[in-house]
């Protein structure tokens, strides 16, 4: 890649919010036609870097030159960043659901004269760029009709018709299966091979290994090194090294369980898909958790792993047709999500932006906001207390903000999912649900929540994790349950699986007859 023209320059960039400086003297250089990857730990500073080169944080905000194809750019906005061909995707898709294919790709920019939209071209020329990002869908497919890998491929599309030279990707392949990810990778080598340069974000160093030709690693807001993949024989561990300046010897802490009985289970539990009504998303499926015990929960997307766990979460997925859950010797019956958590049941969802917290809230308030009355007298909030536990939390899960007043939208990806285990903590239940827990994390803030996830079950917790990383799973889990098309297939002991035995037991409806 060495000889080829260099496309950007970003030079001795600093920018500074309120108290904090989020990058300081940060440059990348970005060759014609590569992919170049940029890694680094949540609060590190990429994301904010692709906001200062894409126009998000405009010219005048910020300190440095941004040089584009030879020429010095002073971005206004976004609008004139594509203007010259720099393209973002985030990893929060800026796409309508109520609106078809079509209508996303072309909106703000529709084809037409007069102030009349030609409807007639516009859809031609959405089949042709579908069909240069391999979809096939109709494009007067509504968004929300569509999977999120489908999603993906829309922006793409879109930013093809925006004429793009350099495409920005923020963590594109963080919420698709193994499939779609690897028909997205595959994408963007087809695009390199059509001459447009790329910079990816991501947290999935596999995937960098495998794409990037080069790689520029960002610590604590500084550019620390680039590094090119083939001729510096770049792995992961060299990766990992770069982000957190030292070598990770393992990825997951040290621990030697302390499990307990049995004292939560679900028999027989059969829920109802919310719309249709004759298709079940849970079938007939059991499953225990002992004291101090971590079960993982491994499927495909679309198996039925978060609908099992939303709809015994206070039956907040689906319509309820049978089954019973007890907890300690007893029957409960949890109608809602009130219910669950007065008795002792908490759920953190794989979406902690829409589903996990109002990211208008400070820290303070999203920490004791599932369980109010435990800090409440007459239905007042104590706000000294409120405070208080919340800044002990802040302390005790190393969650990177001077103060609990900062609001929660402001907080790296890593450090929001810390202030969502810590609302749940602050519940103090007996079964912990997480689902995707270290979605869009990066490896050392992985490292801390598996210490936390750990740390609970000693205290006696059971704590179930659903994740789509084997390795994760593999790594955490003290026992692992498979699921397939919404049964459980498999129940197996962590020291027993491998990837290929929970592989083989989530491709497949045979079920076994489980302990």
């Amino acid at each position: 890649m060495s000889s080829s023209p260099t496309i950007l320059e970003m030079r001795s960039i600093t920018k500074e919010f309120p108290g904090v400086k989020a990058l300081s003297d940060v440059s990348l250089t970005v060759k014609a036609g590569e992919i170049h990857a940029i890694c680094g730990e949540n609060g590190a500073g990429k994301s904010t870097l692709m906001k200062v080169l894409s126009g998000v944080y405009p010219f005048g905000t910020y300190e440095g030159d941004i040089v584009f194809q030879g020429n010095e750019v002073r971005f206004r906005d976004i609008r004139s960043s594509e203007q010259t061909g720099i393209v973002i995707i985030h990893q929060e898709l800026a796409l309508i659901p109520e609106l078809s294919i079509t209508e996303n790709i072309f909106l703000g920019n529709e084809p037409g004269r007069g102030g009349v939209i030609d409807w007639k071209d516009a859809k031609k020329r959405a089949i042709e760029l579908l069909a240069r990002v391999g979809l096939k869908d109709d494009p007067d497919s509504l968004i929300k009709n569509i999977g999120v890998g489908k999603q993906q491929l829309v922006e793409i599309a879109k930013a093809l018709n925006k004429s793009v030279k350099l495409l920005i990707l923020d963590e594109p392949t963080a919420a698709l299966n193994e499939n779609d990810s690897q028909h997205l990778l595959d994408l963007i080598r087809g695009l390199k091979s059509k001459g447009i340069a790329s910079i990816m974000i991501s947290h999935k160093l596999n995937e960098i290994e495998q794409v990037a030709d080069s790689i520029t690693i960002i610590r604590d807001g500084r550019s620390i090194e680039t590094l090119n993949v083939k001729e510096d024989g770049v792995n992961e561990d060299r990766i990992i090294r770069g982000m957190v300046g030292r070598d990770l010897e393992s990825r997951f802490p040290e621990h030697t369980p302390k499990i307990g009985e049995v004292f939560f289970e679900v028999r027989n539990w059969t829920v109802q898909h919310p719309l249709i009504s004759d298709r079940l998303v849970c079938k007939d499926e059991s499953l225990f958790v002992r004291r101090g015990e971590i079960v993982g929960i491994a499927g495909l997307m679309g198996a039925g792993r978060t609908e099992l766990a939303m709809s015994i979460f206070g039956r907040s997925y689906g319509t309820y047709v049978s089954g019973t859950i007890i907890k300690d010797g007893k029957e409960i019956v949890l109608k809602n999500a009130g219910d669950a958590i007065n008795h002792g049941l908490a759920y953190v969802s794989e979406d902690r932006k829409v589903l996990g917290l109002n990211l208008l809230d400070d820290i303070k308030r999203s920490t004791v906001s599932a369980k109010l009355k435990k800090i409440s007298k007459r239905d007042v909030v104590d706000e000294v207390k409120e405070y208080e536990i919340s800044d002990a939390y802040r302390k005790s899960l190393r969650i990177k903000t001077p103060t609990v007043n900062e609001g929660v939208g402001k907080l790296s990806g890593g450090n929001q999912q810390k202030v969502v285990l810590a609302k749940w903590m602050f519940t103090d239940p007996d079964l912990l649900i997480l689902d995707e827990p270290t979605r869009g994390i990066d490896v050392g803030a992985k490292f801390e929540i598996y210490g936390i996830i750990q740390k609970l079950a000693d205290e006696g917790k059971g704590v179930i994790v659903i994740s789509s990383e084997l390795p994760e799973l593999l790594g955490i889990s003290d026992r692992i349950y498979t699921v397939f098309e919404g049964a459980i297939t498999n129940d197996i002991p962590a020291a027993e699986a491998d990837p290929e035995t929970l592989m083989k037991s989530m491709t497949s409806a045979k079920k076994k007859v489980l302990s």
